[in-house]
């Protein structure tokens, strides 16, 4: 595939010591299943056999992925947790021990600290007996066997050094973990009370019952990406003797540390164990061992964020005394459900590109969790539906929302319920909800361009799937009006942004608390977000809040200072006092090309004014108003220059969300030729289907999403109805809702396989000439609407050419910008 060969070469070359997980019969057998696939006339096909679960869980550029055993949406992710850098518990670098395997975590969220990882259990091979094994973390970790490692959607496994193999399957809250020991040996079991990843176990209480088999424990945790003020309850139910097959043998707790305490209680049942205030938390948990040496044992599995009852009772529940093939069939067929949303033509499409499409959609649902029933703290009972992990909104509105607004509205709906419950019962919408807590705001209350998304796409279903779009509005208005006494974790600093028309660095606010940073990109962002708010007043008649909105959304132009020059280049987004003067940084800052270390992100002394990002990079960022952006730049030719050089100049960031929009810019410049070479280049570049295969942080699937908009040769307008057109990679795809009841087939006439690489080979067709939407002309090549197209169903046909000057222009408008007459009624 052109330079994307030539990347995987280089990263292989590179980091050979550190990829060689996972096992190799994992790319044998995805490619054995697309082979037959290609020539198999059977319209049953299997669409989890084309799943990569170990895309993005390198050491290399850190995708944080989760491979673990998980349903869609599951609030348990069964894997094995390592030693080093695993936000998601797993890492395929086999420098790295295993501390056990555990039934929580997140997908692509990338906290330093890890995120869950509660309710650890390490199996062990203990010859001399109960006291002699090793309980605490750095005693019991192992290496794994070297490729081992094993995975598809509803199971994981891998093999440890000394022969034992873990397997895991799931359902929603509970599963079962299944151990094969070497022959003749005795199975022992550590499972961990106070560990997790982060180390933040803040007290709990765990007991063995050794007539029924069962241990139950829980306690207090803070969050991964949030003040460690807040704290979270979780429990789990372990039942050890499945249904009666197996029989315990030894049985008793044990506590430790890193230095010395190694305290064992053979036939004691009881752990209540309070934060210990000074050092880390004590090490504690239960030790149990089998009778009659049985080579395999299966310990069944249920969790629960209210109680320790209610983790048994989700576990006789969901899966009472199924085996553990059939629930990995019954995983097996939630997943072919919703990786089925979208078919694609296997046999003329190359093999990568199949598999990295089908591997993104399982991520793609693979968060966020959700927890419905299982609610506590103010949402304690609560009647919506309940997802924890918005991990963050910032990251997630731009693709992930657009993307499910495509194929699953119900599911969407279940979500934006849960962004209304969290302004019902806290005040103001979510924006990063991080292991049942408020998380760290980054760009304001991006929760207003999801919900957006749904009301201006499904207003006229709003009711039926549940949603009071006059509330949904309430609670926007609220985000955009009410300024928090701590915005932090929820919506925004709106106070001082209403008095200035923007955010002022180093203003006197005496009215709320805050990390004052950022404030070049949370003016960026609050602008967006006030977009969002005026579409959802144009769905609901409310003709002066549109225009008030409207008004509001052009307070991005505050922070343009159009006498900043960089690489010759004139006006850049800067931060502003509140007197109006620029506070000058250097729009290089926190870019890739930036040569000093500093710090870019939510912390205190980051003075650059961006949010892990430089000004080079958000100074594009204006989703709904591009055609003043551009204005502001000087016009389209400087405006094209400019592009060109933020790509080939080094300053784009594949891996960062304000970037994502940039390579489709060229369409706003009537030039959409240009936007196909561009996102050729970043998809070859950035993406493959190995363990290095995502450019950064998966960020709960943000990157799945956007890589699927590219290969699906789409690209959205969030909160708003527009989908940018730019070139698939695959020369036909059918996007399935069956809630419209409507399927849209896409076809890609003279597609020609060759034209997926970079550079775009001479005379591959690649370049869209011309667009038809159920037989009509579409009046743009550029983009579409959501109601004209996928809503209703039918036939879309994009047809290509190698022609790249006829294809150089969108045959008609360009996309639409607020300030030109764009956005102008709903749909």
């Amino acid at each position: 595939m052109g330079s994307a060969t030539v990347r995987c070469l280089l990263v292989f070359v590179c980091v050979t010591t550190i990829l060689a997980q996972p096992s190799p019969k994992v790319q044998e057998r995805i490619t054995a299943a697309i082979e037959a696939a290609k020539v198999s006339n059977s319209t049953d096909i299997d669409y989890t056999a084309f799943v990569n679960p170990f895309i993005g869980t390198d050491a290399y550029f850190y995708g944080d992925v989760c491979p673990g055993a998980s349903v869609p949406f599951g609030m348990v992710k069964f894997t094995t947790d390592f030693t080093g850098y695993a936000p998601a518990g797993y890492i395929a670098d086999p420098t790295q021990k295993v501390r056990g395997i555990s039934p929580l975590h997140d997908s692509g969220t990338g906290s330093s600290l890890g995120s869950y990882g509660n309710f650890e259990v390490m199996p062990l091979l203990c010859p001399d007996g109960f006291n002699t094994c090793a309980t605490t973390l750095l005693a019991r970790e192992r290496y794994r066997k070297n490729n081992t490692d094993d995975a598809y959607p509803g199971y994981f496994s891998l093999t440890l050094d000394n022969d034992i193999k873990i397997e895991a399957t799931s359902t929603r809250r509970g599963g079962l973990e299944r151990f094969t020991f070497p022959k003749d040996s005795k199975p022992y079991f550590v499972l961990d009370l106070a560990n997790d990843l982060p180390a933040s176990f803040s007290g709990g209480e765990m007991v063995i019952d050794p007539a029924k088999g069962r241990i139950t424990l829980g306690g207090y945790w803070s969050s991964s990406f949030g003040p460690s003020s807040h704290h979270y309850q979780a429990f789990a139910c372990y039942d050890l003797l499945e249904n009666g097959k197996q029989k315990l043998s030894e049985y008793g707790v044990w506590t430790g540390d890193t230095y010395g305490l190694d305290a064992k209680g053979l036939g004691q049942t009881h752990l209540n164990l309070s934060q210990n205030l000074i050092g880390a938390p004590y090490q504690s948990g239960a030790l149990f061992s089998y009778d009659g040496n049985p080579e395999e044992v299966t310990l069944r599995v249920g969790i629960s964020f209210v109680s320790a009852e209610q983790a048994c009772a989700n576990v006789e529940e969901e899966i009472g005394t199924r085996s553990f093939e059939s629930i990995v069939s019954a995983s097996k067929e939630a997943w072919n459900e919703k990786l089925s949303k979208i078919e694609i033509d296997i046999a003329g499409t190359p093999d990568d590109v199949t598999e990295m499409l089908y591997s993104s959609l399982y991520r793609a649902s693979l968060t966020p969790n959700n927890a419905t029933l299982e609610t506590q703290g103010v949402f304690a009972k609560t009647s919506s539906f309940y997802f924890d992990s918005l991990y963050c909104s910032w990251d997630t509105f731009r693709t992930y929302y657009p993307l499910m607004t495509l194929h699953s509205p119900v599911e969407f709906a279940q979500i934006v319920d849960n962004y209304i419950d969290g302004w019902r019962k806290l005040g103001w919408m979510p924006e990063c909800r991080a292991n049942n807590v408020p998380g760290w705001t980054q760009g304001g209350s991006s929760g207003d361009n999801i919900v957006a998304q749904f009301a201006v796409n499904y207003h006229n279903e709003a009711e039926a799937l549940g949603i009071d779009l006059n509330e949904l509005y309430a609670a926007m208005v609220t985000d955009g009006e009410v300024n928090p006494p701590e915005w932090n974790t929820m919506g925004r600093q709106v106070n001082v942004y209403k008095q200035y028309g923007y955010v002022p660095f180093a203003v006197l606010d005496t009215s709320s608390t805050g990390r004052q940073t950022r404030e070049g990109s949370r003016t960026l962002e609050y602008a967006f977000e006030d977009f969002a708010i005026r579409q959802v007043a144009q769905v609901l008649g409310k003709s002066d809040d549109v225009e008030k909105y409207t008004n509001r959304s052009y307070s991005y132009r505050s922070v343009w200072d159009p006498t900043v020059v960089s690489d010759g280049f004139n006006g850049f987004m800067q931060k502003r006092y509140s007197n109006g003067t620029f506070f000058y940084t250097d729009p290089v800052n926190c870019s890739p090309r930036d040569t000093q270390a500093r710090e870019c992100s939510l912390q205190g002394d980051n003075t650059n004014g961006f949010y892990e990002s430089s000004s080079w990079e958000y100074s594009w960022y204006a989703p709904h108003d591009t055609d003043h952006l551009i204005e502001l730049m000087g016009g389209n030719k400087t405006f094209l220059k400019r592009l060109d050089h933020f790509f080939d100049g080094g300053y784009y960031l594949s891996g960062n969300e304000p970037s994502f929009q940039t390579p489709i810019g060229y369409h706003y410049a009537n030039q959409p030729a240009r936007s196909v070479v561009r996102v050729r280049d970043v998809v070859m570049n950035n993406f493959n289907a190995s363990v290095a295969g995502l450019p950064g942080n998966d960020d709960q699937a943000a990157m799945a999403t956007l890589l699927i908009f590219h290969l699906l040769g789409l690209y959205p307008v969030p909160s708003s109805t527009h989908y940018l057109i730019v070139s698939p990679f695959v020369p036909k795809y059918t996007i399935h809702n069956s809630y419209l009841n409507a399927s849209t087939t896409v076809t890609v006439k003279n597609y020609d396989p060759h034209s997926v690489a970079y550079p775009i080979p001479e005379g591959a067709a690649a370049y869209v000439k011309s667009v038809t939407i159920n037989g009509k002309p579409a009046a743009s090549r550029c983009y579409l609407d959501f109601y004209d197209s996928f809503r209703v169903g039918g036939e879309i046909e994009i047809e290509v050419t190698s022609d790249q000057n006829e294809a150089n222009s969108c045959g008609g408008p360009v996309p639409e910008s607020v300030s030109t007459g764009g956005f102008a009624q709903a749909r």
